[in-house]
């Protein structure tokens, strides 16, 4: 119980961060690694405790699939589903040691691809042509990425896809939830099959960021995006300056 009030409330801001703009494992991993968990494990937690509520966002978007060009969602899929498994045993064979020293890089790229990732996929589809083969391999590394650590994932892949359609990017929720949903669902059943979940402090998370999901929806209601996204950037920016104070400081 000590750090009960600790995950509860980490677990409420990220679930709302995830409806709002994303970035909900920028607050889960720091709080369970304060409460005790080691980095690993602490991952390996957030991302059992945060796929209930991306499920969710995925079952609501489960209408909405289509091809990317001449790419099948269902080839899609599988080469996710591939990345995903290999990225979480990757994680599974890193040592707490090493992972603390990766993390502050992780956190950083997941912070660059928050702020200009969209702004990369416009530059993407305006200036490159990606044959369809490239993306599967693209979405191959992403899929790693993805069962590894996962940050921002979902913009990453949504930079690459929009080079191969013109699709308004808002078409691009439904399958970048599914394919999301997707690696970290693998990843979670890996950690879960190898132990390495916390299952007390992921429960309180669990419930916790379910109901920051419904209140995060609600407030996407009336929320001024550009607040919400300085917001969300203030704090992740915040979060990766101290964690690498915490490994190389």
């Amino acid at each position: 119980m000590d750090h009960f009030f600790l995950i509860a409330g980490a677990g409420l801001l990220a679930g709302a961060m995830n409806a709002l703009a994303g970035g909900g494992s920028f607050v889960t991993i720091p709080a369970l690694i304060a409460a005790g968990v080691p980095s690993v494990q602490a991952n390996a937690s957030s991302t059992v405790a945060l796929f209930p509520g991306g499920l969710a966002s995925a079952w609501v978007y489960r209408d909405g699939l289509q091809p990317l060009g001449n790419v099948s969602m269902r080839l899609l899929l599988l080469i996710t589903l591939i990345g995903g498994i290999l990225g979480a045993v990757l994680l599974l064979l890193t040592s707490a040691q090493t992972f603390d020293h990766l993390l502050p890089w992780l956190l950083l790229i997941a912070t660059i691809v928050l702020s200009f990732g969209r702004q990369f996929g416009e530059w993407l589809r305006r200036h490159v042509h990606i044959k369809p083969a490239a993306v599967l391999i693209a979405q191959f590394v992403l899929g790693i990425y993805g069962g590894y650590f996962g940050g921002a994932v979902g913009i990453m892949m949504m930079a690459v896809w929009s080079v191969l359609t013109n699709r308004d990017l808002k078409t691009l929720n439904p399958p970048r939830t599914i394919m999301v949903s997707t690696a970290n669902g693998i990843a979670a059943l890996t950690f879960i099959i190898a132990h390495a979940v916390y299952w007390h402090e992921t429960l309180i998370m669990l419930v916790a960021a379910i109901i920051g999901g419904y209140g995060g929806a609600r407030i996407a209601r009336f929320a001024l995006p550009q607040a919400v996204r300085v917001a969300t950037l203030i704090l992740t920016f915040g979060i990766t300056a101290a964690f690498f104070v915490r490994a190389y400081g």
